[in-house]
């Protein structure tokens, strides 16, 4: 694989988005190279195309592979490990959604539970304070429900889902 200027353009800004993802630059950087590539690479090429040190290569595409993201390949005739990204941008989609659910969204939805749970029993607490904290355990509950449906729905009709847009609207409020 080459690194032309818009590929390099793409992994450049997939590391920022990392970044800003809570995730390490070299571990979405790599993601991204892996993504575009047409064929599976191996770490040597990876640190090569990235100039990475190879023990950081290593490092992050374990983490990957972790996340679901990456999986180890084999060529015949070559002893080395070679690795892909999930080509399927919406499979993508959902393993870093899921993840995400995993790291944040379950751990915030547990203390909001106990939270409500506490705050019912406090008598100093100020009503509004108590209605604000369920107010947020639902947001919270709700979309994570929300998520666990969408991940169910097959890839082509959540692209025609999302496709509707804002018009999806219109059918929705004629049933309300």
């Amino acid at each position: 694989m080459e690194l032309t200027p818009a590929v390099q353009k793409y992994v450049l800004h997939w590391g920022e988005m990392g970044t800003r993802w809570g995730t390490n630059r070299t571990v979405a950087q790599i993601q991204a190279l892996l993504y575009l590539s047409p064929t599976p690479m191996h770490a040597d090429q990876i640190c090569d195309l990235l100039s990475v040190a190879r023990s950081n290569v290593s490092t992050s595409i374990r983490e990957l592979q972790s996340y679901g993201l990456v999986r180890m390949t084999h060529t015949l005739g070559d002893r080395r490990d070679y690795f892909e990204s999930i080509h399927d941008v919406w499979e993508l989609f959902r393993v870093i959604i899921e993840q995400r659910k995993q790291r944040e969204l379950n751990p915030t939805l547990t203390m909001l539970k106990s939270c409500a749970a506490d705050i019912e029993n406090e008598s100093d607490t100020d009503p509004v304070t108590k209605e604000r904290v369920r107010n947020m355990l639902e947001f919270v509950q709700t979309t994570s429900t929300w998520y666990e449906d969408v991940r169910e729905i097959p890839s082509p009709t959540l692209m025609k889902i999302m496709r509707l847009g804002r018009s999806i609207t219109k059918f929705v409020s004629r049933k309300s």
